[in-house]
């Protein structure tokens, strides 16, 4: 265990200087009732105090308690925090065996079983999460969270950071959630705009074993726009009620902090940061790193946002001392185990546990059959066929070589849903057709149905992209289209072909493909030639006209992580893009939220055709799923012909 003893760094600190604080939620200590981690992430931890600056740099700011403060401890025995983070409501997940079999994964009831055991072996043990964990799957969208609040609670939280994603049911729904819950939320920097005010306790004391834990809460400040910037606004959405405090060089995040940490000491043995600011280099000013380079007096902070498998990296703050920092990835991929001793701290990552928790478990399971239920229930009524296969030949599968009814759809799904729902604009979205897995036949549609058409539970998001890198996505896609695959005779498919929405384009299979891959499939070359994917155009609202796409210009497009995030088929040109809302809903929430808005015929059900769907108000967009082949987005030029 590496030795940062908080008794130690006692001695070596100034002053502390006293601050008034709400701690709510301090309370005792008492018991209450498959989808991979992200991959790590570089981090740049390089100082940056001289950049900005500190509000710590100066001495006469308060960090640790000094020597005879009232806030020296004794040695005691350690404690233990277990923490999750970006959980996204994946209550049900499941994992491979070494033989290739489905078989349970981490989740709430086994975080709270490890709990259990751990109290039941005399540890001292506190369970936090860092927020995102009321929104992601249909566990959640189906009753705004609800009933993952009512698992947390049976779990045994007992505090919570507040992550932009637990605003997506609007301003009404959040608050809603801090009632609901048994635990309190901490944030810092989150305010009332009309008088300054905290909305929420900057930090909570835990008492467990006679030793007391303070958790820090700290937003992002990216909350308003990675959420919905309408939900922090009055009714006539014209003011904002809420903000967070950032700065535009992070001064006014660092100051926050530094206000709550020396508040913080003046009642706890020990001082942890629970953020929800990730370490994404797009977050800068904002990230867990830079806050830890400009304030003093944490130990540790547990961080979430940017789905970082972090077990521990240590972080100098603004007076030199390190700083354990750590996440968990997301979607319980992993749970965290912090333990803090007279000798120092130290965290790792437990990835399975096989204990569960029966009451917890048993709440879990009544809700996944509530929403299996739930899932088969009519949302909408098909009066076409969307096909991923050819009318004309039923044998030969075509989403993945040219456009259909049914790409269209799936792309457009994203664009109303960050254009309408989201209330933000995207320009374009494209979806591959290797993630459309199902035709949809004419009749009843319901959540299933979309489940059974994008099965991957991939998430989506809007993202900054250059004209230029779009092209090469594009071009990426085309690589083999219009060649003949020599086995089966059928033409070649590419599951990184892209369907698209707010845009189109012109595939010449009479130029070759000069794409620069590696052994493993990997872009690392525009081509060296000429460029297959010609004539791309991105639709404007504003004159319902398509205009040539600027390669300088950058554009919002939405899609999948997979894609936009992950650099899935392939796509590294996509890498470290800027997104503009991530993490929302999965693929298949998307494409059912957009069979609802059709409008409803006499049986009073959403009916879904060209003429019914809400982008058919958008002038001079393209738009005809009666057509199998698509609206004419996409068009391949073969010789003389054009399909």
């Amino acid at each position: 265990m590496k030795k940062h003893s908080a008794k130690h760094l006692f001695m070596a600190a100034a002053a502390a200087l006293v601050i008034t604080a709400c701690a709510g939620g301090g309370g005792s200590d008492t018991a209450a009732g498959s989808t991979p981690p992200a991959e790590n992430k570089e981090i740049d931890t390089a100082d940056n105090n001289e950049k900005n600056g500190s509000p710590a740099d100066n001495d006469t700011a308060g960090s640790y308690p000094a020597e005879g403060s009232g806030a020296e401890i004794e040695d005691r025995e350690e404690v233990i925090i277990l923490y999750t983070n970006d959980v996204h409501t994946y209550i049900n997940n499941t994992k491979k065996d070494k033989d290739g079999n489905e078989t349970p994964g981490l989740d709430l009831a086994a975080v709270a079983g490890l709990r259990n055991d751990l109290r039941e072996a005399g540890e001292n043990v506190i369970l936090v999460d860092a927020g995102d964990h009321v929104q992601g799957t249909a566990y959640g969208g189906l009753d705004e969270g609800r009933s993952v609040i009512d698992i947390m609670n049976a779990a045994g939280y007992q505090a919570a950071a507040i992550g932009n994603h637990e605003f997506d049911y609007g301003q009404f729904r959040f608050f809603s959630i801090l009632e609901q819950a048994d635990f309190p939320y901490v944030s810092c920097n989150f305010y009332k705009t009309e008088n300054g005010e905290p909305v929420v306790s900057p930090y909570t004391v835990i008492e467990s074993g006679g030793i007391r834990v303070a958790f820090v809460g700290i937003s992002t400040p990216e909350s308003i726009t990675k959420s919905t910037p309408i939900y922090f606004m009055d009714e006539k959405q014209q003011d904002f009620l809420y903000g967070f405090r950032g700065g535009e060089d992070g001064t006014e995040l660092y100051e926050a902090v530094q206000k709550a940490v020396d508040a913080a000491w003046q009642e706890a043995d020990h001082v942890i940061g629970l953020s929800h600011l990730g370490v994404d280099p797009s977050s800068s000013p904002y990230r867990s790193i830079d806050v830890i380079a400009h304030v003093t007096g944490l130990e540790a902070v547990i961080d979430g946002h940017s789905h970082t498998v972090m077990e521990q990296e240590w972080i100098r703050d603004a007076k030199g001392h390190e700083v354990l920092l750590t996440q968990t990835g997301a979607y319980l991929g992993n749970v965290g185990k912090m333990i803090i001793g007279p000798d120092g701290i130290s965290s790792e990552l437990i990835s399975e546990y096989d204990k569960a928790d029966e009451k917890v478990q048993a709440l879990t399971q009544k809700w996944i059959d509530e929403v299996s239920a739930k899932l088969g229930e009519e949302i909408a009524y098909s009066d076409i066929e969307f096909v991923i296969n050819d009318p004309a030949d039923p044998q030969t599968r075509i989403i993945r070589n040219r456009e259909t009814n049914l790409g269209d759809f799936a792309a457009d799904s994203y664009y109303y849903y960050f254009n309408e729902v989201c209330g933000l604009k995207c320009d374009a979205a494209i979806i591959n057709g290797g993630g459309i897995r199902s035709g949809m036949e004419p009749g009843k549609v319901t959540c299933e149905t979309a489940k059974t058409i994008q099965p991957f539970g991939n998430v989506a998001c809007l993202v900054e992209m250059k004209g230029q890198q779009l092209l090469e996505a594009l071009e990426m896609g085309v690589m083999t289209i219009g060649e003949v695959d020599e086995k089966t005779g059928t033409p070649a498919e590419n599951g990184g072909f892209l369907h698209a929405a707010g845009l189109r384009y012109t595939i010449d299979t009479t130029v070759s493909s000069t794409v620069g891959v590696d052994k493993d499939g990997l872009w690392t070359a525009p081509p060296s030639g000429e460029y297959r994917v010609k004539e791309v155009e991105i639709y404007n609202r504003e004159t319902g006209a398509y205009e040539p796409l600027e390669p300088d210009r950058t554009y919002n497009v939405a899609g999948i992580n997979y894609l936009l995030r992950n650099m899935g088929c392939g796509l590294t040109m996509l890498a470290q893009l800027n997104p503009v809302q991530d993490y929302v809903q999965e693929d298949y929430l998307v494409f059912a939220e957009y069979s609802k808005v059709f409008k409803t015929g006499a049986d009073g059900t959403p009916h879904i055709c060209t003429e019914d769907s809400p982008l058919s108000d958008y002038e001079g967009y393209m738009l005809n799923y009666e057509d199998p082949y698509g609206a004419g987005r996409i068009l391949i030029v073969m010789g003389d012909e054009t399909k």
